[in-house]
C-alpha cells in the first residue's frame, strides 16, 4: 500500500514571485500524480504537527517565533532565501504533520509506504534557524517521532537532494539511533556536507562535483552509501526526496535524469525490504524546474507504488 499525504494549505505558503520555491512546484507534483498510473494510491489529508512533535527537534523559542509570524499580507523575510506569507505557518504545520502521520501509518498494522507531497521543504531547518526555504525540519520531526512514540532503535534518513541537508545533520549529529546518509553537490549552498563531517559515526556525507551525472551518482550510492544503509539495518527508512540534481534544474550543476530517481528509489526499496519490512516514508524537498520535478516525482512515486 502507498499513501499520499498532502494538504491544500501547502499551496498557501507564498514567498513571492522572485522565489523558486513556489506554490507552482506542488501544483506540478500533484498534477503529475493525478494520472491513472497512480489511481491505487490512498490519498490522505495531512494533519497539523503538534507542538510536542516540533519540540523534539526544534527549540521552544524558535517554534514560538515561526508560529507567531502570521502577516496579514505580504511577506516577512527570515533570511535571504526564506520568507513567510500569511499562509506559511499553517503550511509548515501541515508539512511536518504529514511526515508524522505517514510514520504512524507505515509503522501500524498495515505497514506500507508513503509519499508526502508537501511544502515548505525542511532539510535545511536547524534546531533554531530557518534557512534555505525551510521552516520546520519535516523529515527530522518524523524520525524523532518514530524514536519517541514507536520505540524504534534504528531509523535511517537517505537524502539525495542536490543541496546538503545541514539541518537534519545538525539535529541528529549526536543521535546514534539515526543514520543520516547524503549525496549532494559540493561546492554549493549551504557549504556543508564534507566527508569529514561524521557525527558520532552516524553521518555519512558523499559529495559529488559539479558536472557529475548518472554514472557518478549511481557509483557513489551503489559502492558506498547503500552498503552503509544495509549495515545499519534500519527499522524504518525515511527519504528526503529532492529532485534538484536533475540536469535541467536551475539551482545546481549535476546532471541526473528522471531514470536516476527511479533507480535510487529501487535501491532504497531493496534496503527497506531487507531490514524494515518495506516501510518507507518519503517527503518532498527541492526541485525547481517544473517539468523536471514532475517527471522525476512520477518516476520516484511509481517505484514506491510498484516496489
Amino acid at each position: 500500500m502507498l499513501r499520499l499525504y498532502t494538504h491544500a494549505s501547502c499551496l498557501q505558503h507564498d514567498p513571492g514571485p522572485a522565489q523558486p520555491e513556489s506554490p507552482a512546484r506542488l501544483r506540478a507534483v500533484l498534477q503529475a500524480l493525478d494520472h491513472d498510473r497512480f489511481a491505487a494510491i490512498d490519498r490522505v489529508e495531512a494533519p497539523r504537527a503538534t507542538r510536542e512533535h516540533l519540540l523534539r527537534v526544534h527549540a521552544p523559542a524558535y517554534v514560538d517565533r515561526i508560529l507567531g509570524i502570521t502577516p496579514a499580507e505580504g511577506t516577512v523575510r527570515l533570511d535571504e532565501d526564506t520568507l513567510m506569507s500569511p499562509g506559511s505557518a499553517e503550511a509548515a504545520l501541515r508539512a511536518a504533520g504529514a511526515v508524522v502521520a505517514a510514520v504512524d501509518a507505515v509503522l501500524g498494522a498495515q505497514g506500507g509506504k508513503a509519499f508526502c507531497a508537501v511544502r515548505p521543504p525542511g532539510h535545511h531547518a536547524t534546531p533554531d534557524r530557518a534557512m534555505g526555504f525551510c521552516l520546520f525540519n519535516n523529515v527530522a520531526v518524523g524520525a524523532a517521532h518514530a524514536l519517541a512514540e514507536h520505540g524504534l532503535k534504528r531509523v535511517a534518513i537517505a537524502d539525495f537532494d542536490v543541496h546538503h541537508g545541514n539541518g537534519t545533520q545538525d539535529i541528529f549529529a549526536r543521535e546514534p539511533r539515526v543514520l543520516f546518509i547524503s549525496s549532494h553537490q559540493m561546492p554549493l549552498y549551504p557549504e556543508t556536507g564534507s566527508a569529514e563531517e561524521c557525527g558520532v559515526g552516524n553521518i555519512v556525507n558523499a559529495p559529488l562535483s559539479p558536472g557529475d551525472g548518472s554514472y557518478e551518482f549511481r557509483e557513489l550510492w551503489e559502492g558506498a552509501l547503500i552498503p552503509r544503509l544495509h549495515a545499519f539495518r534500519p527499522q524504518l527508512l525515511l527519504i528526503s526526496a529532492g529532485f534538484d540534481a536533475h540536469r535541467n534544474d536551475p539551482l545546481a550543476d549535476l546532471r541526473l535524469g528522471s531514470e536516476d530517481y527511479a533507480w535510487i528509489t529501487q535501491r532504497l526499496m531493496d534496503v527497506a525490504r531487507a531490514h524494515a519490512q518495506g516501510r518507507v516514508v518519503s517527503t518532498l524537498e527541492g526541485g525547481y524546474n517544473l517539468l523536471a520535478l514532475s517527471t522525476s516525482v512520477a518516476a520516484h512515486v511509481g517505484e514506491l507504488l510498484e516496489g
